[in-house]
């Protein structure tokens, strides 16, 4: 049986069969892929949660903002601004990180970290669409940190005119191209990295943070050390113009402090744009999209649901702390123009500047390898689980030591094309979006987990809540929106896109889905709310019950009663013969997934409900009584006619059922472990005529008189598999097609005056079914019966009262008058007696106490039936009244043959006896 960690199933344009060793294993011939294999063998886990959470997260976050963007925010934003931005920043990457925490410690952790979190959580819809956005923001990110370690490669080394840092070995050539140039060779760098093994890059980063550390030591002790200084700083202004400024550095100074205070958005001299507070907020938050950098090493943690919390919430502490005082610190001692001039000039005022040198190298290039490894791990878990088909199919191949390689060449590749972009801030933006989306994402998993109140959402980490959810979602749309509507717009439309494209793929997963959890919980909160004792008959809408012997000889009859539902419950009962003591288990429970997938075979929206009974007719009480919860229960039953026609096998004639299906892959026969030949097979071929019959005329007769006694109406088709049109790929817009209904009791012409329940029943469900898409076009015509030879006009009056009822029913239908004297003198002969009058004290009883069947001559079920082909031969459907059955079981077979005789080559036909009032003329 398959898990939580088995690969999704293929289909669609991209679910092409990638399972070869070479494509989807480790690259060894003669492998076979982890997805395939029955036990794929455990990757070694090496990592805690120092060297594996809080070091790649404290080195994420700082990364370029830290030493080459601290000026540039606290100049154009002004301290006060500035500590807002980082309190806002911090305030939703901490909502994040309690959703993160609460996720992480509900459960075991596999290699993709966000991804894994929210496509178990959400679905692989919803998981695969944000999984590939986060993945593209990886991308970004690493792009970004690369620009930014060749600004501050330059800012020392390039050869510039009127240098805005003097001294240092300048002997590197500026320029867009020359900038791509060196970014290429700092990606290549990080590639040889990360092909090494993430586990290398764990131990070398911590001595990275080392030097990072000793870097930010050495910014603090410099005002103590370093005297005040002024320094001349020049740039390239637009038509070649130089522009020089006259900066100073003053140590802690007062005046300094209150000169930075309040905001002052000026020109940004790297893009030649005027900053604005959503601009250098995007450039800020970069230094937050560091949090997720421990959460997608889960691949390699020792125990991440122990490591991803701690090591995280640590990280960010830390992180916090030395942004807030860093803030002070530059903002005390250095005039804006020095901080919005020269964003390295951590280097001019510190003690040793090569410190800050070393520093900004080492925590740039720490980022972008930690983005690099971070982006391949999700990339792999997307290949692995196989969302995407062919296109991430190589992303899935692993080393020897269990490195996802390939994933890696295309991160790097993909962060070679951002590159493009020439300048850090022109990117800022962007990653930013993408990291608020993601962050989004997890706060919607955690909440919905929360919602869902499933029992086996147990976090042991439990400082979250629904309204720290939620307000981490409201917090970053709006952010993201702040920063830059237009990414933002752009990158939902791409998410809605991605969210189609995986949703009509259709992956099959046996992850959980918790729009099931979410659904189950409100469908019970409103059932409970759905009081039967407020139901009222203008609102009444048919709920049924399909008893389905074999589906092979009664899909158009399913497919049929799909149409007279009016969004009302739709029930397909199965009735299993034996005893439960006879069986080791529950036979039934096995049944369910093939009853279902024959449901998704047939398109229509119904339950399934089996039972196992000794026989149909108890089966059949059973699912009359239990089926169904609260005021959503079967009111009326559908049954297939008692007969001895031999029935056609529609398996045979639905192109949906067969093998050679144009159109169709082998991924969409496949349905939660069902394939086409399995549900071919679980269904017994149809019988013939020589077959034993599981039900005798008696229990079905029995079955019909059962219904009635429990309140239920009852529906006999006969002949609707002559039907066509009915499947859910049909064309039929219903123009072509006539509903017949004869209302009247036609076995009964004593009774042919007078209109009862069963007869305005029979009126309803005509209407319903005109009222369906493949019959709104249909036309319906009424017969009304009358002795036109009686000399008495009453069928006049009957037939104006009809048609004022049927004004008042809103019922658009065509009055037809049927003269049938020749039956009703065939009905006489054979049934003169006293229960022939017609005083109104008989019929009632009548009404009231099934009558016996009288011994109907077969001139009279002639006439009938010749008077239904003469006006109803062309009719697509027709509706027929329904007599009560026999209180005597001994008249069953006497009871069939009468109705048999009545519809004998009639064509589609739905016998119907309704004992409950459907029809209201107030409004």
């Amino acid at each position: 049986m398959s898990n939580e960690h088995t690969p999704l199933l293929t289909s669609g344009v991209c679910g092409l069969d990638v399972g070869m060793a070479t494509v989807c294993g480790r690259g060894q011939p003669g492998e076979t892929s982890p997805a395939h294999a029955g036990a794929p063998k455990k990757e070694p886990r090496k990592l805690d949660t120092f060297f594996g959470v809080m070091v790649p997260t404290v080195l994420s976050m700082f990364s370029i903002v830290l030493f080459l963007r601290t000026g540039f925010i606290v100049g154009h934003a002004g301290l006060l601004q500035g500590l807002l931005m980082l309190v806002v920043a911090y305030t939703i990457i901490s909502l994040t990180i309690l959703s993160i925490c609460a996720i992480s410690t509900n459960g075991a952790i596999k290699g993709g970290g966000a991804y894994y979190m929210i496509s178990r959580s959400l679905g692989p819809e919803f998981g695969g669409s944000i999984g590939l956005m986060f993945f593209l923001a990886k991308v970004c990110a690493c792009g970004v940190y690369v620009l930014g370690l060749v600004e501050a490669i330059l800012n020392v080394f390039g050869i510039e005119p009127d240098a805005a840092v003097l001294g240092g070995v300048r002997v590197l050539p500026q320029g867009y191209w020359y900038n791509v140039l060196y970014s290429a060779a700092v990606l290549l760098l990080c590639l040889l990295v990360c092909l090494v093994g993430a586990h290398i890059y764990a131990r070398t980063a911590f001595v990275i943070l080392l030097v990072v550390n000793v870097t930010l030591l050495s910014i603090l002790v410099s005002p103590l050390a370093v005297p005040a200084q002024d320094f001349n700083i020049t740039h390239h202004g637009p038509d070649n113009q130089t522009l020089h400024y006259d900066v100073s550095y003053t140590g802690f100074n007062a005046t300094t402090l209150r000169g930075n205070l309040w905001p002052g958005y000026t020109l940004d001299y790297s893009t030649n744009s005027v900053m604005s507070f959503a601009t250098v907020f995007a450039v800020m938050f970069t230094s937050c999209t560091g949090i997720m950098a421990g959460a997608n090493m889960s691949g390699e943690l020792k125990t991440p649901s122990a490591s991803i919390p701690k090591g995280t919430i640590l990280a960010v502490v830390y992180t916090f702390i030395v942004y807030v005082v860093l803030f002070f610190l530059v903002s005390s001692t250095c005039e804006r123009d020095l901080m919005t001039q020269d964003y390295g000039f951590l280097q001019r005022i510190n003690v040793w500047p090569p410190f800050v040198t070393i520093g900004i190298y080492c925590g740039a290039l720490s980022a972008a390898m930690s983005s690099m490894i971070g982006a391949s791990r999700i990339l792999h878990a997307l290949a692995e689980d196989q969302l995407f088909g062919l296109p991430l199919a190589p992303a899935a191949i692993k080393s020897s030591s269990g490195n996802p390689w390939v994933a890696v060449v295309y991160t790097w590749a993909l962060a070679q094309c951002v590159v493009f972009a020439g300048q850090l801030n022109a990117v800022a933006g962007l990653v930013t979006v993408f990291y608020l989306l993601a962050y989004a994402a997890v706060d919607l998993a955690c909440l919905a987990l929360e919602w869902a109140s499933a029992p086996n959402f147990r976090p042991t980490f439990q400082l979250f809540s629904w309204h720290t959810c939620l307000l981490g979602i409201v917090s970053c749309l709006v952010m993201m929106f702040v920063i830059n509507p237009v990414y933002s717009s752009a990158s939902i439309v791409v998410l809605l896109l991605l969210l189609l494209f995986l949703h009509y793929r259709s992956p099959t997963s046996s992850w959980g889905y918790i729009s099931q959890a979410l659904i189950f919980h409100q469908v019970r909160k409103y059932l409970l709310m759905l009081d039967v004792r407020k139901d009222h008959v203008k609102f009444w809408r048919p709920q049924v019950l399909l008893m389905v012997s074999n589906p092979r000889s009664s899909s158009q009859l399913i497919l049929f009663v799909n149409q007279l539902k009016k969004g009302g419950l739709f029930v397909l009962g199965h009735v299993q013969l034996g005893d439960l003591d006879s069986f080791p288990s529950d036979p039934v429970q096995l049944q369910y997934n093939f009853w279902l997938s024959l449901v998704d075979k047939l398109g229509v929206k119904a339950f399934v409900d089996l039972t196992l009974s000794p026989s149909v007719r108890q089966g059949t009480q059973h699912l009359l009584r239990i089926t169904g919860l609260g005021g959503m229960k079967p009111n009326t039953l559908v049954l297939g006619f008692y007969d001895s026609c031999t029935p056609d096998d529609y398996f045979l004639q639905d192109p949906a059922f067969c093998h050679a299906s144009p159109g169709k892959t082998q991924e969409d026969n496949y349905n939660f472990g069902v394939d086409l030949p399995s549900l071919q097979a679980h269904f017994p071929p149809v019988r013939h005529v020589e077959s034993p019959r599981w039900l005798s005329p008696e229990e079905y007769v029995g079955i019909v008189s059962d219904a009635i006694k429990m309140d239920k109406n009852v529906c006999l088709g006969r002949y609707l598999f002559e039907l066509q049109g009915e499947g859910r790929d049909s064309k039929v817009d219903g123009s072509e097609r006539t509903i017949d209904v004869w209302p009247l009791n036609l076995l009964q012409p004593s009774r042919c005056d007078r209109v009862d329940v069963c007869s305005l029943f029979l009126l309803q469900m005509a209407c319903v079914l005109n009222m369906s898409g493949r019959w709104r076009r249909a036309r319906m015509r009424i017969f009304l019966n009358v002795e036109a030879a009686s000399g008495e006009q009453g069928w006049a009056v009957n037939e104006e009262t009809f048609r004022e009822l049927l004004r008042k029913l809103r019922i658009r239908a065509a009055i037809t008058i049927v003269p049938w004297d020749a039956a009703v003198r065939s009905y006489c002969a054979c049934c003169a007696g006293p229960e022939d009058g017609s005083e109104n004290a008989a019929e009632d009883a009548a009404e009231a106490t099934p009558p016996r069947p009288r011994a109907l001559s077969d001139d009279f079920l002639s006439a009938v039936n010749g008077l239904l082909m003469e006006h109803s031969s062309q009719a697509a459907v027709r509706f027929l009244y329904l007599p009560r059955p026999p209180a005597h079981y001994s008249q069953s077979q006497q009871y069939l043959s009468q109705l048999e005789a009545v519809t004998n080559r009639l064509g589609p036909t739905l016998l119907i006896h309704g004992v409950t009032p459907v029809t209201c003329t107030d409004f």
